[in-house]
């Protein structure tokens, strides 16, 4: 038996900054990942990430990953997703500095 698409979100690095990004589904690139775009269907999620894979001026190594709804947007599956949303854990800064964690 298939085994059901889990939903994603489109995620990269941007090209110039090293910051994690999620693909809007008004083609943004966003730095909070509560408006990516959650991606329940799976021919859908493979056109999402041709289209970020064309954005090589833009964003660096797309990747589909596995998300959730939640209250605010889609929310991580994976811990490595939760941690990339909190940016850098050498010292506070960026996200963690801004108390946008």
């Amino acid at each position: 038996m298939a085994k059901g698409f889990t939903p994603k979100v489109v995620t990269a690095n941007a090209l110039i900054e090293g910051d994690v990004v999620y693909l809007t589904a008004d083609d943004r690139w966003s730095r909070d990942h509560a408006e990516a775009e959650l991606i329940e269907d799976e021919a859908h999620a493979q056109l999402r990430l041709l289209k970020a894979e064309c954005q090589r001026q833009l964003v660096v190594g797309p990747y589909l990953a596995d998300a959730r709804p939640g209250p605010d947007g889609p929310e991580p599956v994976h811990f490595r997703e939760t941690f990339r949303t909190r940016g850098p854990s050498n010292y506070p800064h960026g996200k963690q500095e801004t108390g946008r964690v």
